[in-house]
């Protein structure tokens, strides 16, 4: 192999640009911004607050793929659960963000139209409410001491619904802001279609 065959082997290891790495600590940080403002939404169950911390996470994964998309959620979510030492909301963040943001980037990433990150969005969207049900079903008992009986019990009236809520918001918020700035944030076309 020729020392130029060599060197472009070098430089072609370099997964992610410098704006892409510069984007994601951006969405970092708009993520974690955006996680401390929730609020509760159903009276049955106040613990269950809506936040829209997801949405940047949701939108690099449709520029950049799942992994940083991902890689993004789960900062926020660790950052959150530091400042707050609320280590559970940070573990049940993180189920959310991986139900979200892997089918909605994986679906996009190959079928980049609209109805591509239409169908994305509606499939995470029923992953986030399967995974977010299990999780507590999981984790309620375990580390809040709830009866299991009673967190079964509060998904028809409250644990379904907002969820279904949730994935909704972070879905039209996602579509609106990646279509807003995905000139500013997606690698070229060219560069795209060659992935």
């Amino acid at each position: 192999m020729s020392t130029y065959a060599q060197n472009q082997t070098v430089q072609n290891t370099n997964r992610w640009s410098t704006k892409q790495l510069v984007t994601m600590a951006l969405m970092c940080a708009i993520s974690i911004l955006l996680s401390f403002i929730e609020f509760p939404i159903m009276p049955a169950a106040s613990f269950l607050k809506l936040d829209v911390a997801l949405v940047p996470s949701a939108v690099v994964g449709f520029a950049y793929g799942a992994g940083p998309g991902v890689l993004v959620g789960i900062v926020s979510a660790v950052a959150h659960g530091a400042i707050t030492g609320n280590w559970v909301g940070c573990l049940m963040n993180t189920i959310v963000a991986l139900a979200f943001v892997i089918p909605s980037s994986v679906i996009y990433k190959r079928n980049r139209t609209f109805k591509g990150a239409v169908i994305g969005l509606v499939v995470s969207t029923v992953c986030l409410i399967i995974g977010a049900i299990v999780a507590n079903l999981v984790v309620d008992p375990i580390f809040y001491g709830m009866p299991f009986d009673v967190v079964a019990g509060l998904i028809v009236p409250a644990i379904l619904p907002f969820n279904i809520i949730k994935g909704v918001v972070v879905s039209v918020l996602t579509a609106l802001v990646y279509k807003s700035i995905s000139n500013l944030i997606t690698p070229a076309k060219d560069q795209v279609k060659g992935r």
